[in-house]
């Protein structure tokens, strides 16, 4: 198969490379990529930021999400069949023509989403539903989501509107309108943040969910109380009281909560958006791409001999 390895860590790290596939394991199933997401996560495996943390024994295949369809399954899989589209979390790396997972890391991918949409689901439903249920606001409370245009901020900006609450969500200017697609009321990450929190919610904000950090729960503790944050990238803020929603991303499945998000795209209740699409040859392009940050969505990789778009 078709795949990178990254050899070394940096920028320049990831080569290509043709290597073997292993048949599944007994719990385990084979897809055949067809499309391949880009996470903030693979870019910071590359570059080396995470070694302590996910110690990996180079070379190795990196890439952590994808949508195909399933080519063989082990023999104590159910509820998967070959030839079914999946969509999940990818355990021998997704930057590869063809991978191995575990069953209860994939979904069957509903009929009205595209392959690119559901590679772009995995991650930013599982995180999204996971920090909802860190902190479920009351009834119709104000909120902010720092970060409200990326994959997992429009992901859980859209579950709180839906859910009858007031949004706040911070965008570069360029995403504004975009977040206001959404359902939420977009202000700039500046100097004026503060003040725009606290004109837009006189009454005071009841939470927050931190997906981009960059300063945000030092920022804002004058107004929202560092307790009543959620952050999934400020890990010292724990000090400060925030909660911190960590975990082991190779350990994440496919919970009911996920599976309900994947639903209700594809009943078009809730966007998925696409920031940039790039062929497999490309791949290291679509990291620096989603490197750059202030994205408008999730950067698809179309793998090597796949089909993006079936529906």
């Amino acid at each position: 198969m078709n795949a990178y390895l990254l050899s070394h860590y940096g920028p320049d790290g990831l080569q290509h490379a043709t290597l073997d596939q292993p048949p599944p394991g007994p719990d385990e199933i084979a897809v055949r990529l067809q499309a391949i997401a880009i996470n903030p996560l693979d870019w910071k495996i590359r570059n080396g930021w995470l070694a302590e943390l996910i110690p990996l024994p180079l070379p190795a295949v990196i890439g952590s999400e994808a949508a195909g369809t399933v080519l063989s399954v082990g023999a104590d899989v159910t509820g998967f069949a070959v030839g079914d589209r999946v969509a999940g979390f990818i355990d021998s790396g997704a930057f590869a023509e063809t991978a191995i997972t575990r069953a209860t890391r994939l979904l069957r991918v509903p009929a009205g989403l595209s392959t690119e949409q559901a590679a772009a689901l995995p991650t930013a439903a599982e995180t999204a539903t996971r920090i909802y249920a860190l902190l479920q606001p009351g009834p119709a409370s104000t909120v902010v989501v720092n970060g409200a245009a990326g994959a997992v901020g429009s992901m859980i900006t859209q579950l709180l509107v839906r859910d009858g609450h007031a949004v706040i969500g911070t965008a570069s200017a360029g995403n504004h309108d975009y977040v206001r697609e959404l359902g939420a009321t977009p202000i700039d990450y500046g100097p004026a943040l503060v003040d725009d929190l606290r004109r837009l919610a006189p009454a005071g904000i009841h939470a927050a969910y931190d997906t981009t950090g960059h300063g945000f729960i030092g920022r804002v503790t004058d107004v929202i109380p560092a307790r009543q944050i959620v952050t999934i990238v400020d890990f010292a803020s724990a000090a400060q009281g925030a909660i911190v929603a960590g975990g082991d991303p190779t350990q994440l499945t496919i919970t009911a909560a996920v599976r309900e998000v994947f639903e209700s795209a594809a009943r078009g209740e809730l966007h998925v958006a696409i920031a940039a699409a790039y062929d497999f040859d490309a791949l290291p392009d679509a990291l620096a791409f989603s490197e750059r940050g202030h994205l408008h969505g999730k950067v698809i990789v179309r793998a090597k001999g796949g089909e993006s778009a079936g529906v």
